[in-house]
């Protein structure tokens, strides 16, 4: 099978109305922008599916809005950014998640799964600005210019959340027993 791009099935679902096309679209980002949540949401599966789903349904509503000024995958995490702080902008009373309520949500026995529950904790212990960045960078491999497009921040904010974000969980891993 021929590997379309991105521009080809944006094109195929606007002009053709080939919902096909925005399901491969899906099948191609939904793995990407699952991390995204899941590492936002410290560990919440279903959540994270949720806010997935969500994400998708805009950007399929919202297609065609894509100016194409930026590659799809910017502009979809652009729209799962704005999603996941709509959710937090939406909470009257937030609190904020201490190590034992994640501990609590997500206990298991395995030693990977406690690797996760760490990086998890010590992804908590972040400001969410921190977290998004360290996420985008770290995780799905954005570029400090992507991240700004995508979070609206000057490239120079990014590198300090990347930076303070950076400090802050080295120093919960090692106060946690993580000396590398």
């Amino acid at each position: 099978m021929v590997q379309l791009n991105d521009l080809t099935l944006i094109s195929q679902v606007l002009i053709l109305n080939k919902k096909s096309a925005f399901d491969l679209l899906v099948k191609k980002y939904q793995g990407s922008i699952r991390r995204f949540f899941l590492n936002q949401t410290l560990g919440d599966k279903e959540f994270s599916d949720d806010l997935a789903q969500e994400t998708f349904i805009k950007a399929y509503l919202n297609l065609k809005s894509f100016r194409k000024m930026s590659s799809f995958s910017t502009w979809l995490f652009r729209i799962a950014y704005n999603v996941f702080y709509d959710y937090i902008r939406s909470q009257k009373e937030t609190c904020s998640m201490d190590s034992a309520e994640v501990q609590a949500m997500h206990s298991s026995n395995s030693a990977d799964s406690s690797k996760k529950m760490d990086v998890y904790q010590s992804l908590a212990v972040l400001k969410e600005a921190e977290k998004t960045c360290i996420t985008l960078f770290y995780i799905e491999d954005q570029s400090i210019e992507k991240i700004a497009m995508i979070t609206g921040f000057a490239a120079n904010t990014v590198k300090s959340h990347l930076k303070r974000g950076k400090e802050k969980m080295a120093v919960y891993l090692k106060e946690n027993g993580y000396d590398g």
